[in-house]
């Protein structure tokens, strides 16, 4: 299998990375080549820089047929654990689960390596059992992970689009075509009460094969995830236990105890109609390697005086995207305007 792309959907942005060869998948993305923006009312709330509504046409979506679905959780005896949520953790629940999808080019046999990546989630989650279990309360209505090893565990669904090849993805200006490669579109984190908390579709390509995850996250945050994801291919790779186990419980962080009535909104179309979103008009912007760098170098150039640790790739690229939108829109001085964004 060749290297491609890892594309990263998230409340606020749409990022694509490059990755190492499969199974054994880059555990820093900050060394990537790409990076693509997606403007949609969904990814740039606040900013809305997509507010304009286009003439609807019909577009080309990839042709997805899910051919099976099952559960994985840990290879071993767990037993029953818990572990309170703490209010780094809560407002995520409103937030939808954060979707990743990575792109793979070769010929390699598609059974083989469904089985070889079920095979290594059952060991990786013996570490992460939190990913197998559900969102749950306690007694007093304090949100918590909870695990128990009769729970389903981890959603995992094959799928197959031989029509659709590695490089006819990689040139899409927009979405559309690449959320059916995905679980879990606009499900919301509180959701995890009733659904798993972590959601893989494995899809065979025309000459590769994607891989799709849906991670709630409100039990784990962008660094998590990549250790995750890093955990995984190391035991696809063929080592026999991670390098780094997690720590789980977040108490010892912040012990705090936040009660919340929480409901899911309303289905909008139980009414038996279904509401039409208004279609905007997206665009995904490329930058090199070298691009982001230079980016990066400038915003460090100043570095703050207190000492605090220089400017990750994430905030310097947020900078350089919000200056350019302020100009483009011509926003005024003087106004409160916002960029909305999950790491």
């Amino acid at each position: 299998m060749h290297p491609l792309y890892h594309i990263q959907f998230k409340n606020s942005f749409i990022s694509i990375f490059t990755t190492s060869e499969l199974f054994h998948i880059q555990p820093n993305p900050q060394s990537s080549c790409f990076i693509f923006f997606l403007s949609t009312t969904l990814l740039l709330n606040s900013v809305t820089m997509a507010t304009q509504e286009v003439e609807k046409k019909s577009q080309d979506t990839v042709k997805v047929k899910v051919t099976g679905k099952t559960h994985v959780k840990p290879g071993k005896i767990i037993g029953r654990r818990e572990c309170q949520l703490i209010t780094f953790d809560l407002p995520y629940l409103a937030f939808y689960y954060n979707q990743k999808l990575l792109l793979y080019k070769g010929n390699d046999e598609f059974d083989a390596m469904v089985d070889k990546l079920k095979d290594g989630l059952k060991i990786v989650l013996e570490e992460f059992y939190q990913l197998a279990g559900k969102l749950g309360k306690d007694e007093e209505g304090v949100f918590r992970v909870e695990y128990d090893d009769e729970m389903e565990g981890v959603e995992v669904s094959e799928a197959v689009a031989e029509e659709i090849g590695v490089d006819d993805l990689t040139v899409e200006e927009g979405t559309n075509s690449l959320k059916d490669l995905i679980p879990y579109n606009n499900i919301l984190n509180l959701e995890g009460l009733h659904r798993p908390l972590l959601a893989i579709q494995l899809t065979k390509l025309k000459d590769g094969l994607a891989i799709g995850c849906a991670f709630n996250h409100a039990i784990l945050d962008g660094t998590s995830t990549w250790h995750f994801m890093s955990s995984w291919a190391q035991i696809c790779s063929g080592s026999p236990s991670i390098s780094v186990p997690p720590f789980l419980e977040r108490t010892k962080t912040r012990d705090t105890r936040v009660k919340l009535d929480l409901t899911l909104p309303p289905n909008p179309n139980a009414d038996g109609e279904a509401k039409v979103d208004p279609q905007l008009r997206e665009r995904l912007f490329k930058f090199s390697e070298e691009a982001i760098d230079k980016i990066k170098s400038k915003v460090n150039s100043n570095p703050p005086s207190d000492g605090s640790k220089p400017f990750s790739t994430f905030q310097s690229l947020s900078v350089h995207i919000w200056r350019h939108v302020t100009h483009a829109r011509n926003l005024k001085p003087g106004r409160l305007h916002s960029l909305h964004s999950v790491c």
